[in-house]
């Protein structure tokens, strides 16, 4: 049997996967039933840089935060359907090498749709990309909205895990 929840706390490794960059960001879910921002930010790989090189420093820096920072779970954002099949192929690749990364580290992965996170964000399922990044503000008690955008998606994602871990 765990840890009474009182004592417990999480730390979740939310993931926004893209091309050229990659949103991350911890967030530790607190005794008090709060929640709070660890870390964040953005995996970025050079544009002119072939896709099996960009793939690996995407995976090879994966690996560092999850060495740095031990996180107990992680959630990526599901891949959904894009106009632009290229940029869908591409992101899904770099999805790939995410999802492969976290089950190598062991970690429990949540995968949620765009819709699930601005859901569990802000209550309202088609809710507008500035509506998310404020409730993340006013959720992880930040001064300012977390920049870069992929970022601050990371946080919405990592935010929906805990809320679905929770209950």
């Amino acid at each position: 049997m765990g840890r009474p929840y009182a004592i417990y706390m999480t730390l979740v490794l939310g993931i926004d996967p893209g091309t050229a960059t990659i949103g991350y960001a911890l967030v530790r879910d607190l005794p008090d039933g709060n929640s709070q921002a660890v870390g964040y930010g953005v995996i970025t790989t050079p544009k002119e840089a072939s896709a099996p090189v960009r793939l690996v420093q995407l995976y090879e820096r994966l690996n560092e935060i999850i060495s740095l920072h031990h996180p107990d779970s992680a959630a990526v954002e599901k891949l959904f359907f894009q106009k632009n099949i290229s940029t869908a192929i591409t992101v899904g690749q770099a999805r790939g090498v995410v999802l492969l990364a976290l089950a190598q580290a062991g970690l429990e992965v949540g995968e949620y749709t765009p819709n699930e996170v601005k859901q569990a964000v802000t209550g309202y399922g088609s809710a507008d990309k500035k509506q998310v990044q404020e409730m993340v503000r006013v959720l992880l008690s930040l001064d300012k909205i977390p920049k870069p955008d992929d970022a601050a998606d990371a946080l919405a994602i990592a935010i929906t895990h805990l809320n679905t871990w929770r209950y």
